[in-house]
């Protein structure tokens, strides 16, 4: 996986591989070749006639940009001009090089009121910053300040105004033209650490980041200034143990399909796993389809569906290829009495998902109270439950004692808040999925203040409670209790509606059933269902889309990630 690293653990892998013998020039080399490859990518065919503006800083970032700006005129036709915020040694062989290839180079000591600056970028294709690296501390001040302002508005005033739409489907709509923007390692005013943005930057459609992502590449609202987030191989060997000691990654679809397990040709339903979901309200009726759906959709062989026997007949109508097990309830809510039957009958279970659409009835908090208490002993099926103590530790029961793997969502969360001591009586690979309003009431902590440290609080709290921490959000973060942490790499309001959180966990149970280690599991069901989230994104307005399109968009989902 792509590790995610502070400015500091960055410039230890640095030093660390150029003691390795890959030098700083290389790795300058390679990562204007990287830079280079987007460029040249987005030009196209032809390039002649189109113009490509580098903004080019006083150190480590701008050489980059000189080197890519050297490669584009020397492979490609179009034309290449670099803006230096400082005149460069003639002694830098990066600008040197860049000079005598033909590259224009002008300088903003040399140019009065930002004119040159205004005329080459105002008429750029694509406009490449290269002005300040992950290493920039805010606020951004100065000169440099003013230059990124320049640049902002010769932006701005480049374009066309876009015609209005008069009448639907009007054929006579005129494409706004934009100039594509570049950000080599990241846009320049982000802080890449904490993702603070400064109120100048200029944000990218694409940013080009070496060896690793950064922290605030991932943290808004910088975020939203990095656009595609491209991690460009910059020779770091991969065995450096500056660079293996990082604990936090990146997902990739190439992780997720080695993660998926394989599906031989004369498997059949037990093959595949029983997921077992309680789910379900007189008032929530829709959120047990949806994480029963959801299990199916990524391959569960039999998913049974334990809910309120009041609800039964409408989601019957709407999940047909469910098993049900029928619970008593009280007025449409599951009771504590349906622990007892709940037991019974859910024996060879491999996963079982508790909270979607539960409610927070008194009568379901007992059940899931008494169900992780072991108030009650099962009278057939494998798993059997003895009385324990509140407060002891499961990792001290026989291990004939332990509930299978647990998913907990949404009511499941906030029910557990009523259980003194819950994180001692959760069994092993046990995952949590809460949103950041859950997770402030699991931890007592403000929302804010998890938000702005998403990647350490889960961390801490999966050591703490000895579960897996699914944090949901832009760029969910699944921390393990071992110290493993991984960034899911998107970002969409397409999943801000109600019902996504349960796909989510409807994924994640699905695959446990299947036999993937809870971790693994929930790091694949987040970046499926993020995925999901993107393509019902692309195939109408993210403001359209519904947690079941959601779901229903999990086959395709499933074939990009198998034909990675």
């Amino acid at each position: 996986m792509i590790k995610v690293v502070s400015v500091e653990q960055m410039r230890a892998i640095e030093r660390a591989t150029d003691a390795s013998g890959v030098s700083y020039a290389q790795m300058m080399e390679h990562a204007g070749r990287a830079t280079a490859d987007v460029v040249i990518e987005l030009l196209g065919e032809p390039t002649a006639g189109k113009r490509v503006a580098f903004l080019i800083g006083p150190g480590n970032n701008g050489g980059d940009g000189l080197v890519a700006a050297r490669l584009l005129k020397m492979e490609t036709e179009a034309e290449i001009g670099c803006y230096l915020f400082k005149q460069r040694s003639e002694d830098d062989p990066v600008y040197t090089a860049a000079r005598d290839a033909g590259v224009f180079i002008a300088v903003a000591e040399n140019d009065q009121r930002w004119r040159v600056l205004k005329n080459l970028v105002g008429n750029a294709t694509i406009l490449v910053d290269a002005l300040l690296g992950t290493g920039a501390k805010l606020p951004v001040e100065g000169n440099l300040k003013k230059l990124l302002e320049s640049a902002k508005s010769a932006l701005q005033h480049s374009k066309q105004p876009a015609a209005r739409l008069i009448r639907p489907a009007s054929p006579d709509i005129i494409e706004q033209p934009h100039t594509l923007i570049v950000a080599v390692d990241c846009p320049s005013g982000l802080d890449c650490d904490t993702g603070a943005l400064d109120p100048a930057a200029i944000p990218a459609d694409i940013t080009v980041t070496f060896a690793a992502a950064k922290h605030g590449q991932l943290r808004f609202p910088g975020a939203e200034a990095v656009g595609e987030l491209v991690v460009a191989d910059i020779s770091v060997p991969p065995d450096l143990p500056e660079l293996t000691a990082v604990a936090t990654e990146l997902a990739t679809g190439e992780d997720v399909k080695g993660l998926l397990p394989a599906r031989p040709l004369n498997g059949h339903k037990g093959t595949f796993g029983r997921a077992v979901i309680v789910a379900g309200s007189v008032n929530y009726t829709g959120a047990a389809v949806l994480a029963g759906g959801a299990a199916y959709r990524v391959g569960a062989g039999l998913v049974t569906m334990a809910v309120p026997q009041l609800i039964h007949p409408i989601l019957a109508a709407q999940l047909a290829e469910a098993t049900w097990l029928l619970l008593p309830h009280e007025m449409g809510v599951i009771n504590t009495a349906a622990l007892e039957v709940f037991l019974e009958e859910v024996g060879e279970a491999q996963a079982i998902l508790i909270g979607p659409g539960l409610g927070q009835d008194n009568e379901t908090a007992g059940f899931i109270r008494g169900l992780l208490r072991g108030d009650h002993q099962a009278k057939k099926g494998s798993i059997s439950f003895v009385a324990r103590k509140e407060g002891e530790a499961p990792q001290n029961m026989p291990r004939h004692a332990q509930l299978p793997p647990l998913v907990i969502d949404a009511d499941g969360l906030n029910l557990l808040t009523r259980v003194e001591n819950w994180w001692t009586l959760l069994p092993p690979g046990t995952v949590l999925t809460p949103h950041p309003g859950e997770m402030a009431r699991l931890t007592g902590l403000e929302r804010d203040t998890i938000q702005a440290d998403r990647f350490g609080i889960a961390a801490s709290k999966a050591s703490e409670w000895g579960c897996v921490v699914v944090l949901k959000g832009a760029f969910t973060v699944v921390a393990g209790p071992d110290g493993r942490a991984t960034a899911i790499p998107f970002a969409t309001d397409a999943l801000s509606t109600a019902g996504t959180g349960d796909v989510l966990s409807g994924c994640i149970v699905g695959l446990m059933a299947q036999g993937i280690a809870p971790f693994e599991a929930a790091v694949a069901g987040a970046y499926l269902h993020g995925l999901a989230g993107i393509l019902a994104g692309q195939a109408m307005s993210t403001r359209a889309v519904m947690a079941g399109d959601v779901m229903r968009a999990l086959p395709e989902a499933l074939q990009i990630i198998n034909a990675t």
